[in-house]
């Protein structure tokens, strides 16, 4: 089982070099990020976009781009579509957004000639290595599914528990988390914890354990999970996965850990052919390169 960032790149270099295509690839802090990852050995990159301006930031950063295969289109919407052709189409093992706005990378993920589609639900999957918490903490949704629906929340679970499983976790615990730790009619989120948690001992959700209703104090604190008598719960001080209730939850829970805590992490879009990394020009340079090892090995699983 990976238990941080560290063993997740090791782990990515027994898998073998991956290949990310990135769209419009005239981002600064996206280059450094790639040229990172090309050293350590995580993945070589085909760079879309402005080739002019790629060689320009490149040569002010220093990056050398001998071995890069650069493909140049300066229209942004059309490097899109480029670049996620070659993922689709088996050339690149990862689609990274460069400096393009959201809507229209999701919009060439969505693309029905040359996107990343399958049918199954787009969900975004953070991954936290947490100074005092001795596992990785899978969280979803932070950032894309904004009032997940029960079974939006079991799509949720299933691209989640593949992410976990990708990083060696056998059987993830899910805790989908509420605000108290017991159902209450008057509070949907733990009526819908408690149908999760019924699917997955009737065989509907498989690969893990699902428990739920969990308040957050319960899912990850052995120590609060003792004082409040739950500490024979299946996931109780040891969840792997945190469900979040909706995206206000998971994104409050996402940025207190980044601005307050000693803590490392990575993101990926899921539900797609290939990893989707789709990172903020906010993120870090770590949590960039982070998010390529993260992509590199669910890709690797996925071609398994």
């Amino acid at each position: 089982m990976v238990k941080s960032f560290e063993e997740l790149i090791s782990k990515v270099k027994e898998c073998g070099k991956k290949t990310i295509a990135v769209a419009a690839a005239e981002d600064d802090a996206v280059l450094e990020a790639v040229a990172e990852a090309h050293k350590q050995g995580i993945a070589d990159a085909i760079l879309v976009g402005d080739e002019a301006k790629i060689r320009a930031i490149a040569a002010e950063m220093n990056i050398d781009l001998a071995e890069y295969r650069i493909i140049d289109e300066p229209d942004k919407t059309a490097a899109s579509l480029k670049a996620v052709k070659l993922a689709h189409d088996g050339e690149a093992d990862m689609y990274m957004k460069g400096l393009l706005d959201t809507k229209t990378f999701l919009k060439s993920i969505l693309d029905k000639e040359v996107g990343l589609r399958t049918g199954k639900t787009l969900s975004h999957v953070a991954v936290f290595q947490v100074k005092g918490i001795e596992q990785l903490l899978f969280m979803s949704d932070v950032a894309f599914i904004t009032y997940p629906t029960l079974e939006d929340k079991v799509h949720i679970i299933e691209n989640t528990v593949e992410v976990a499983h990708a990083c060696g976790v056998e059987c993830p615990k899910v805790a989908p988390l509420a605000a108290v730790e017991v159902v209450n009619p008057k509070m949907p989120c733990t009526v819908d914890a408690d149908e999760l948690r019924k699917m997955n001992a009737e065989g509907k959700i498989t690969g893990c354990v699902v428990d739920g209703p969990l308040s957050m104090d319960i899912a990850i604190d052995p120590e609060a999970a003792a004082h409040k008598g739950a500490q024979d719960r299946p996931a109780a001080g040891k969840a792997d996965v945190l469900l979040f209730p909706d995206i206000q939850a998971g994104n409050l829970v996402y940025k207190t850990l980044v601005h307050t805590a000693d803590c490392q992490n990575g993101c990926i879009l899921t539900g797609t052919k290939v990893p989707a990394i789709l990172t903020s020009r906010s993120d870090s340079f770590q949590t960039k390169v982070n998010s390529i090892a993260l992509a590199a090995v669910v890709a690797a699983a996925l071609n398994a």
